[in-house]
């Protein structure tokens, strides 16, 4: 396949938002441009379920048509291309200048994200390959970072650990999900029946492999914010956590929720998350707050 002839993406669409996370804002079907408030400008995101399943069903999510199960057959060929193309038009063409407000005009990551959790795609190693090889061959190696944002439920795979692994190894880091601290807190935020115990061990797993932070979402749920036990569970894992991951990012919604639960979520602010921020930090973690 010749690259050097690909056309550019076109950039005649909408201006890019930190609102609006659609994945099909550049017409493909596995890679996407975002603009991240966490990452602190443009993210290429590579989505690894472009079928909208998932093993969790997080109440929060923007996915809309959201079902349980993983991704289908990746084309890996089809993804490579499409994010050469789009780093051309990122480059070389006129996407930053048309669809990027200004003081957010930079590369700032490449993230293993979308529609689903990514990890649960048989071809991740493959893919994250993939992805790094094309950031050292546009020598933006060791310069844009390379990120997995994932739930972290399939560390226990041999697969996910060696896709981990080539993370570490590219410099990149993992985004680790935790929004609760109990098995009856994961339940009802994820959708997910797993223990505080199971998080930890393969929290560690991940670390080991790969710098890792955990990234957890607050909101407000029924009009209420999270009572004082569902913080005092999430700041223990946390504390037994704390010396292997590197921080955490801390955020509240910034889109409105696709799922059935959409009514029932409301924004905590940014006074509340910083309070929750100055607990975590008393615990000895770097906190990074994105209301």
């Amino acid at each position: 396949m010749d690259y050097s002839i690909a056309p550019p993406v076109t950039s005649s669409a909408n201006p890019l938002t930190v609102e609006d996370h659609r994945r099909d804002s550049a017409g493909m079907t596995y890679v996407y441009p975002v603009v991240s408030r966490r990452a602190g400008g443009v993210s290429v995101g590579i989505n690894l379920n472009p079928n909208n399943a998932c093993n969790w069903h997080c109440i929060y999510c923007q996915v809309p048509n959201l079902v349980r199960g993983g991704p289908p057959p990746l084309d890996l060929p089809q993804m490579e291309d499409e994010l050469r193309r789009l780093l051309e038009d990122i480059r070389n063409g006129a996407f930053m200048a048309e669809r990027v407000p200004a003081d957010l005009r930079v590369l700032a990551d490449m993230a293993l994200s979308g529609n689903g959790e990514p990890t649960s795609a048989p071809e991740f190693p493959r893919a994250v390959a993939i992805v790094a090889k094309v950031l050292d061959e546009y020598g933006l190696a060791g310069r844009v970072k390379l990120r997995l944002i994932t739930n972290g439920s399939l560390l226990d795979r041999a697969a996910v650990r060696e896709g981990i692994a080539l993370i570490g190894k590219a410099g990149g880091e993992v985004w680790f999900k935790l929004d609760g601290g109990s098995q009856a807190a994961i339940w009802r935020i994820n959708g997910s029946r797993q223990k505080p115990a199971a998080v930890l061990r393969r929290l560690a797993l991940c670390a080991a492999l790969c710098e890792t932070w955990v990234q957890s979402c607050f909101f407000a749920l029924d009009g209420n914010s999270p009572g004082e036990r569902d913080i005092a569970d999430y700041l223990d894992v946390l504390e037994a956590a704390k010396a292997e991951i590197a921080g955490v990012h801390l955020y509240g919604l910034a889109r409105p929720s696709c799922q059935a639960e959409a009514s029932r979520l409301g924004r905590l602010s940014s006074e509340w998350l910083e309070g929750l921020a100055m607990r975590i930090r008393a615990c000895g973690l770097t906190v990074r707050v994105s209301p």
